[in-house]
């Protein structure tokens, strides 16, 4: 029973559901207009605008909603200005747009001459306001410089160069703080952006045409800091020797050890290999010497460490050092290191030295040192008396060094001649090398 009620209604409601539907009305094809305004309240209401604006010269039809304007204007502009007003007036179907511009010169630039002197109007109104806006960014540009010039900032930076540096950042942000101040004042901020914007353009340009300029600035900041050397420090940098004299915000400026002036970019100094010689006193020379392959090696060897340690620029400590470095035709080469003060003995006068008096304790010993000089013998000819050969040495045994090598006096440094060079390049010129400063 239940069910079978249910069922009836479900089938009367399937039933029903389009007959509800019918039941709504056809949407109109078209809109009604009979709120629209008349034709003379859209001319009254266009006429008032005109008037309002000083173009009653203008005159105006309406029709059907459909605006006719007609009349002689002297601005052109004024035409597409008009137009659009009547466009956005209720009930305006479309515009007709009749005006003309004037034949008549002096009425052409009368618009002209009169938006001109507007504006020369609202210059003179708001002279003050520009005035006092001049007033507060020099006030705060003063201050800026007033500040940068105290002496915190040497007390802040690590050494005088980047103190310069944040003296002309300060100044830089007081300036632009000076503008944004001023630009305020003005009612002009909008104006800021496209002043950024434009500045960041102009500064990509400049960047990319000053690269160079700018890495071995930014390079130069980075050596001061790091101080990879010091003033008077002999160093070769990218094959080149010298001392420093001084360093400057572009280049390394070396005295080379024949006296002339190498100048080196910052930035190949930055990123280039640097050798110095003055960061350990001590300094090793190193040479080869060749002996009879017959002779005694170990004792000749032997001979030469004592050669070395009998001199008396050479350090003890590190030990001299002797071995064998290679056998070849000619005989055997001995490789000779040994260890100065470069502080007090000149490195190439002593490595000098070093090979005259080992050759001499060696050759005193009995130990010849070969010829290297090559002998071409020709066979099979005729007519060519044969070379013959050189009588074979005697295999000679090692005998200890002569006593007058511990005799010879110390050699002295010929870098330490270039310091009062250094000294006298030094005076009066800028360094952003600190003596004090911690070494890298």
């Amino acid at each position: 029973m239940v069910r079978g009620f249910l069922l009836l209604i479900c089938l009367l409601a399937a039933l029903g559901a389009p007959v509800f539907a019918q039941d709504d009305g056809p949407v109109p094809s078209t809109l009604s207009v009979a709120n629209a305004p008349s034709d003379a309240a859209i001319a009254n209401r266009l006429r008032a605008i005109l008037a309002a604006l000083d173009r009653s010269e203008i005159a105006v039809a309406v029709q059907a909603g459909v605006v006719t304007l007609d009349g002689d204007i002297a601005d052109p502009s004024v035409s597409a200005e008009v137009v659009g007003i009547a466009e956005r007036i209720e009930g305006v179907v479309a515009v007709r747009n009749q005006l003309a511009a004037l034949d008549d010169l002096s009425q052409q630039i009368d618009p002209a001459f009169q938006r001109f002197r507007a504006r020369a109007d609202q210059f003179l109104a708001r002279l003050p306001l520009f005035f006092l806006a001049a007033v507060i960014f020099m006030a705060i540009v003063a201050l800026g410089v007033l500040l940068s010039r105290r002496q915190f900032w040497d007390r802040l930076a690590p050494n005088a160069f980047i103190a310069g540096i944040y003296r002309q950042a300060f100044r830089a942000a007081c300036v632009i703080a000076g503008i944004v101040v001023a630009l305020d004042l003005l009612g002009a901020v909008a104006l800021l952006g496209t002043i950024l914007g434009a500045a960041g353009i102009v500064g990509l340009a400049i960047g990319f045409a000053v690269r160079d300029t700018v890495e071995n600035f930014v390079s130069s900041i980075m050596l001061s800091l790091r101080q990879p050397f010091r003033p008077n420090d002999l160093v070769e940098i990218e094959g080149d020797l010298g001392r420093v004299i001084r360093l400057t915000s572009r280049a390394t400026i070396l005295l080379s050890l024949d006296g002339n002036h190498i100048r080196i970019p910052n930035a190949s100094v930055f990123k280039g290999r640097i050798v110095n010689y003055s960061q350990n006193p001590a300094r090793r020379f190193t040479f080869d010497i060749g002996i009879d392959p017959d002779a005694d090696l170990e004792a000749t060897r032997l001979l030469a460490q004592g050669a070395l340690r009998a001199m008396p620029f050479v350090l003890d400590k590190p030990e001299e050092l002797v071995w064998i470095e290679n056998v070849n035709e000619s005989g055997a080469i001995l490789r000779v290191t040994g260890w100065i003060d470069q502080e007090t003995t000149g490195f190439f006068s002593a490595r000098g030295d070093a090979i005259r008096l080992v050759k001499d304790a060696i050759e005193a010993a009995g130990v010849s040192i070969p010829d290297t000089t090559y002998r071409i013998r020709l066979e099979g000819t005729k007519g060519i008396p044969a070379v013959s050969e050189p009588p074979s040495r005697p295999k000679t045994e090692a005998k200890p060094p002569p006593a007058e090598i511990a005799d010879q006096p110390a050699s002295q440094s010929e870098e330490q001649a270039l310091i009062p060079l250094v000294a006298a390049e030094r005076q009066g010129g800028d360094d952003l090398l600190e003596p004090d400063a911690p070494r890298e």
